[in-house]
């Protein structure tokens, strides 16, 4: 009988991340998402911790050296588990990369309902994981199984920068033109295929993007130029240039136009087609955005899984910038720029 592993979970991808709302509730003065709860321990050596809400938590070694530490899991986005595998570590794997750093080793993370699902899709789904380690570097060095009511899968990573390389989410400055190196929409199409309204082979063009690593954001911690940097995920674009304006305390204006929408996404939104993350997203948002549209809407908060990165990069610098990013063989797009802080965090134009 064939599994359809997206049938087993209630969210899909990191479209089943708890909403900034209730999360900022729960995190309300001990700190942000990736780095958990902020010990009553002597801190002075921890560059990036709960504050800035950043890709993952970084410690100085005291040799030039930070160690980055993170993880991240989730249910499934696919049906097929090596590819779901492949998916949810090219994820876990991007927190690293996002802060400038190289990632060195990982340790799995797999809750697994054992009396539904055969073991041979749990076998399948950490050889994706194995397949991507492999593809960055990483030594998937061993991991952590529990028999859970849905499946989950990701890592928990540890990676290493240069301390004069680190990059934050919260160091954008005004002026900077915003880059984005991966198109959005894979809650949209994930939800499509969860309702069968699509299948596999439809979105295998998605399934290529939340599979290509972010690699890129290793080459850009060694750029001064690059001045902010983060990875969109569950939060939706939005959310995590909402994160990277307020960290810096600054504001934003983005083109919708220029906005890289993935196949079928437009369709889809026209449907109103959307993960249920979507509205969830935009209700702790909402106060923050204006020129927001119905598309927009769907799109812009729409909860991505393995998403591009988004990078603040000095005007002066863009020619440069462009071509790093051609040389690596990354698409990079210019979406807005970073302004002066001033009325909503976000002005949306056509």
């Amino acid at each position: 009988m064939e599994i359809k592993l997206t049938q087993f979970s209630h969210g899909a991808g990191c479209g089943c991340k708890i909403a900034p709302a209730v999360l900022e509730e729960i995190l309300q003065n001990t700190g942000g998402e990736s780095a958990g709860l902020l010990l009553p321990v002597d801190a002075s050596k921890l560059l990036v911790g709960n504050d800035t809400k950043d890709d993952a938590a970084v410690y100085d070694l005291g040799n030039g050296t930070a160690l980055i530490s993170t993880v991240d899991f989730f249910t499934p986005i696919v049906n097929n588990p090596f590819d779901y595998g492949r998916i949810a570590a090219a994820n876990a794997l991007s927190d690293v990369y996002a802060m400038g750093g190289k990632p060195l080793m990982a340790i799995a993370v797999l809750g697994f309902p054992v009396e539904k699902i055969s073991a041979e899709v749990a076998r399948q789904i950490i050889a994706g994981g194995k397949d991507i380690c492999a593809k960055a570097g990483v030594l998937l060095a061993g991991g952590h199984t529990i028999d859970a009511p849905e499946p989950f899968f990701g890592l928990s990573v540890n990676g290493m920068v240069d301390v004069k390389n680190l990059k934050k989410n919260s160091t954008a400055h005004d002026g900077d033109l915003l880059f984005l190196t991966k198109p959005i929409g894979t809650g949209i199409l994930a939800t499509a295929l969860k309702r069968e309204d699509l299948n596999e082979d439809e979105i295998k063009h998605a399934i290529d993007y939340m599979c290509s690593l972010n690699t890129f954001g290793a080459e850009l911690g060694r750029h001064e130029f690059v001045h902010a940097l983060t990875d969109v995920t569950g939060f939706g674009l939005l959310g995590h240039l909402i994160e990277m304006c307020e960290g810096s305390g600054l504001s934003a204006e983005i083109e919708y136009s220029k906005i890289p929408l993935m196949e079928r996404v437009k369709e889809l939104a026209a449907k109103f087609i959307y993960a249920d993350n979507t509205m969830r997203n935009w209700k702790s948002y909402e106060s923050k955005v204006e020129g927001i549209s119905g598309e927009s809407l769907l799109t812009l908060c729409d909860p991505q899984t393995s998403g591009g990165l988004l990078i603040a990069v000095a005007p002066e610098n863009k020619e440069e910038f462009t071509r790093l990013a051609m040389e690596v063989n990354t698409m990079a797009i210019g979406i807005g720029r970073i302004i002066k802080e001033g009325g909503k965090t976000i002005r949306i134009v056509a």
